[in-house]
């Protein structure tokens, strides 16, 4: 009863660990967004995530959200600075999420303050 037990323990440890490998370190596609940075807040009481929106157009309907890893500090302090500023996303897309990670399946890799295409000097 004790090995079937351990067994049974260790598949299922095995199965999350290859699961969260899968997820966490396969990108399911990269690329880059542009838009005006609208949100950029950190959210949670346990599990504390950084979550943002960027604008794309004139209609709510084009807005894209993602997430920034804790890891990514300089990512996070560059979002903070450009907030309300139009700027350039370099994304991973993953297959799925953790919520420990994010609410999104998009994570920002690399931020660039980019001028407005609506304003032209």
């Amino acid at each position: 009863m004790k090995k079937t037990l351990i067994s049974i323990v260790l598949i299922v440890g095995t199965l999350f660990t290859l699961v969260y490998a899968f997820v966490y370190f396969v990108p399911y596609s990269e690329g880059a967004r542009s838009g005006e940075l609208i949100k950029f807040s950190n959210k949670g009481v346990v599990f504390n995530t950084w979550e943002g929106e960027i604008s794309q157009g004139v209609s709510g309907a084009q807005i894209f959200k993602f997430s920034v890893l804790q890891k990514n500090q300089e990512v996070i302090k560059d979002l903070k600075d450009y907030n309300g500023q139009y700027v350039k996303l370099e994304y991973v897309e993953r297959y799925a999420t953790f919520f420990w990670l994010g609410d999104t399946k998009y994570y920002i890799t690399k931020v660039t303050n980019v001028p407005s295409p609506h304003i032209r000097n």
